[in-house]
């Protein structure tokens, strides 16, 4: 016995080859961006981690600002952060305590002329960073 299907009950299902090839440039576009910002994040949170540990020590107060820099500079050897330097610490002191700071951009190249720019902000008191949040 032959079923009688309804013309609504054949169309075909699945992407078309146009759609296909869509899907499949947005999905290399994302693993592009991935590729570029996942190491950019992935040595801010070590800078993050060095400031915090740094801010965390109850000698910080007692070290001169060359002090710091180099506790810094031998941190930053230690965890492969090449991208911040020891000349680019801010440290304030107004509140008396010395709050460790560093402000940067991480630039890329995209494709052409076409670059990525991701700014940077870590300190070493944590209610300090949130409070510069634009």
């Amino acid at each position: 016995m032959k079923r009688f299907s309804s013309p609504g009950a054949r169309q075909q299902r699945g992407l078309s080859m146009i759609g296909f090839l869509l899907v499949a440039a947005l999905v290399v576009m994302a693993a592009m961006l991935a590729m570029k910002l996942v190491p950019a994040y992935i040595e801010f949170f070590s800078v993050k981690k060095i400031l915090v540990s740094m801010g965390q020590e109850t000698s910080l107060q007692g070290k001169s600002n060359a002090d710091i820099r180099s506790d810094f500079s031998r941190r930053t050897a230690a965890d492969y952060v090449s991208v911040v330097k020891a000349e680019d610490l801010m440290v304030d002191r107004s509140s008396g305590t010395p709050v460790v700071s560093v402000d940067y951009e991480f630039r890329t190249k995209l494709i052409g002329n076409v670059s990525l720019v991701v700014d940077f902000s870590a300190s070493s008191d944590s209610t300090a960073a949130s409070r510069r949040i634009e």
